[in-house]
């Protein structure tokens, strides 16, 4: 059976709205809820919430009733009856995790992580000191958060790759203090090769919980768990609303959304490496996956790949959905009209599959993440390549940008003058304080000046 993807042909008139209609799609206002989940929702809370309304119910339990309310949420959500003594990883089950592990797989957790240590160190911030003027010193100091909480998935599969480009990019800052908060599932909490994983990283501070309780408890503190200064990683619709919620009273990394890629693609590529690079997003669950292309033929090469890649996934029935309900083949009239749209979609990766992609690059500004050349699949940056895969996501990429080490960073501005310093600035903060009408300000000034 063919993939049930959109087909649309910019030469059509009806091009335009098909191409508007699938960016609706991909921006997600947080208010559409499955028939299984309006169900769970009033089974908790006795009404049928919006997922904000359920988000802000939490949270402020939470930050009312503490661990209680973390614990009761846990139970009713996600079907699991922790004591307090049982919401933080052990010390020794870390050690007994690591003890068992795999050698070859501590030993892929350790390259990979030298590999995001290495890029991570090399675009660190570094402080600035200049003297523009005479007498003027001014200077940009970064120093690190000192604790922050790190949201890693476990409710469909678990994910040690989230850990390390979440963990090692605060590492490389120099926080000193990473939370790690976890479902209570096989694949988040119980999972011994995430907890081999943590251990391996050097992590110690690891929480069963999950969703909205778990944002909370980070950004409140609980019994347990101390309050931290910036939430990051990925989650559900719940999590990311909670961070959204959260926001102010902690820093947060970005409000994610469904995965996406979009792929461009000349008469060079491959039309089996793109069906591969489309299937890889598609296989979130959701996960947005979208072609342009202006080759003659290419789409449709493309599409007779998908079929047949698709049957031999293990995914493959989530793949389809998503190609369904998030994927598009579009047929540009020309290499501009496909850097238009890509720029138009400002996607979470862009893949760029040419003959020469480093052309191409400069125009292609609005991304997450750009992956230049036939060899270059996301999965590479997805799991070993050096730049976080916490990336901003639903078209927020046309401001916003991937997590880095330097987002684990305070600025501080640095000021400093000597008398010929003040003197020479002295004309224009009295004129601009008389504008303003602040005298204080003025006199600040003049009483350190008429000393003499």
């Amino acid at each position: 059976m063919s993939v049930p993807i959109r087909r649309i042909d910019c030469a059509r008139d009806d091009a335009r709205e098909a191409v508007a209609s699938l960016r609706r799609e991909l921006s997600p206002k947080g208010n559409v809820v499955s028939p299984e989940g309006r169900a769970r929702t009033v089974a908790v809370f006795g009404e049928p919430l919006s997922p904000p309304q359920v988000v802000e119910r939490i949270c402020d339990h939470v930050a009312s009733r503490g661990l209680e309310a973390v614990l009761d949420y846990t139970r009713k959500l996600d079907k699991v009856d922790l004591k307090p003594h049982e919401v933080r990883v052990s010390e020794a089950e870390l050690d007994e995790a690591h003890r068992q592990a795999d050698p070859e797989y501590l030993a892929t957790i350790a390259r990979i992580r030298e590999n995001v240590l290495a890029y991570q160190r090399a675009i660190l911030s570094k402080d600035v000191h200049i003297e523009p003027k005479p007498g003027l010193k001014l200077g940009l100091r970064y120093t690190p958060l000192r604790r922050v909480g790190v949201c890693v998935p476990g409710g469909a599969a678990a994910y040690p790759s989230t850990l390390l480009m979440t963990v090692v990019p605060a590492q490389a800052a120099g926080v000193a203090e990473i939370a790690v908060v976890v479902p209570p599932t096989k694949f988040g909490g119980y999972n011994a090769e995430l907890l081999a994983a943590c251990r391996e990283l050097g992590v110690t501070e690891v929480h069963r919980v999950g969703g909205a309780q778990a944002v909370a408890a980070l950004a409140y503190g609980v019994e347990g768990i101390a309050p931290v200064d910036k939430i990051v990683g990925p989650g559900n619709l719940f999590v990311a609303l909670a961070k959204k919620y959260v926001f102010g009273e902690v820093d947060i990394d970005s409000i994610a959304g469904p995965s996406e890629v979009v792929l461009i693609a000349d008469e060079t590529a491959d039309p089996e490496f793109i069906a591969a690079d489309l299937l890889s997003q598609a296989e979130h669950s959701p996960g947005a996956s979208i072609l342009l292309t202006w080759a003659p033929g290419l789409a449709d090469r493309v599409q007779a790949a998908l079929d047949a890649q698709l049957a031999r996934l293990s995914r493959g029935d989530l793949a389809r959905d998503s190609l369904e309900r998030f994927g598009a083949l579009i047929e540009c009239r020309d290499e501009a009209e496909a850097v238009a749209l890509s720029n138009l979609f400002a996607p979470e990766h862009l893949h760029v599959s040419t003959a020469d992609p480093e052309r191409l690059a400069p125009a292609l500004d609005i991304a997450g993440a750009m992956f230049l050349g036939h060899l270059t699949p996301v999965a590479l940056g997805d799991y070993a390549a050096g730049p976080s895969h916490v990336l901003p996501t639903s078209g927020t990429a046309r401001w916003a940008s991937g997590l880095s080490a330097n987002d684990f960073l305070r600025r501080t501005s640095l000021i400093g003058v000597d008398r010929r310093g003040l003197a020479a600035l002295a004309p224009d903060v009295r004129r601009l304080a008389d504008v303003e009408g602040l005298t204080a300000h003025r006199s600040s000034v003049d009483v350190r000046l008429d000393r003499d």
